[in-house]
């Protein structure tokens, strides 16, 4: 569905920019925050598709989560919506956690852009751009996801399934690389970090199932699936991310991840840098998000 090359490529392209370029994204470097928001805003406008601003504040600063949509023209089309948060620790570039979220929403979004030039979609897709995640804001009122989920739950906004791209640019092929939180190390989970996770609350087993069937598609993409009770709550590693909010709210949703510190020794550490990432694998995962919004409904 893609060319894996130049996507990797691309998605080099965009690490360099937001971690090389721009560098710490924290509360701590506010008008890095900003830049970053312009540089996916430009992005957009340079692809085609309609986007805007969300403002919000936090404490003294305005900060804002950035939509692009792709819409459908299709009657009655069912909306997803793909997260990722744009912010990084402080005092680190956060090339894992999270530009290379961000990295890959932007080449989905370049890729169905190019291809609903010739075909229509079937759904309608809404890529949202989270500006807060990390400590201060995470778990409180402020984090960008849980503005948007709250606010999309009293406005009524439609959500058939969000997609949060959690850390997703890390492999390690080592025996014994991958770890596991306590109980799955039990499971016959694989040793090495060659996979993509996806995990789902129980509510949305069925989003997770045929983003997973989709996903098998391509062979080049290993794909792992989790389905959690109670949104997580007993397992609380699974909910640190954007994907949180959107259960707390009733959405179906899932967090796609590399499996973050349970795999990559980097996290949340300065030496999160882009020249630690696996660009093939990153450019395989947008080529299996490409295959299931090209796929579905049809």
């Amino acid at each position: 569905m893609i060319d894996p090359e130049l996507t990797a490529q691309h998605l080099r392209n965009h690490l360099h920019t937001l971690t090389r370029t721009l560098g710490e994204r924290s509360v701590s470097t506010p008008w890095n925050l900003r830049k970053a928001a312009e540089y996916i805003e430009g992005f957009y406008d340079q692809i085609g598709i309609v986007n805007r601003r969300e403002d919000y504040q936090y404490g003294k600063e305005t900060v804002s989560n950035v939509v692009g949509e792709l819409v459908s023209e299709q009657e009655d089309a069912e909306t997803f919506l793909i997260g990722a948060h744009y912010d990084s620790v402080a005092r680190t570039v956060g090339a894992d956690d999270n530009a290379s979220g961000v990295a890959v929403q932007l080449e989905v979004a370049r890729a169905l852009a190019e291809y609903s030039a010739t075909k229509p979609l079937a759904s309608q897709v809404r890529f949202v751009s989270f500006a807060l995640e990390e400590p201060p804001a995470y778990g409180t009122s402020a984090m960008g996801s849980r503005v948007y989920a709250r606010k999309a739950k009293q406005q009524g906004e439609r959500i058939d399934g969000m997609i949060c791209l959690e850390m997703v640019g890390y492999t390690c092929h080592e025996p014994n690389c991958q770890r596991y939180p306590f109980p799955l190390m039990f499971r016959n989970y694989p040793e090495r970090g060659d996979y993509i996770g996806i995990v789902g609350n129980y509510r949305s087993r069925k989003f997770t199932r045929a983003l997973v069937q989709a996903f098998k598609e391509n062979e080049a993409l290993p794909v792992i699936s989790l389905t959690v009770p109670w949104s997580g709550y007993l397992l609380p590693e699974v909910r640190l991310s954007d994907h949180a909010p959107f259960w707390d709210r009733g959405y179906k949703a899932v967090m796609i991840t590399d499996t973050s510190f349970y795999r990559n020794p980097h996290y949340h550490k300065r030496s999160d840098t882009m020249d630690k990432l696996d660009y093939a694998f990153m450019a395989q995962l947008v080529n299996s998000l490409v295959i299931y919004f090209t796929s579905v409904n049809q």
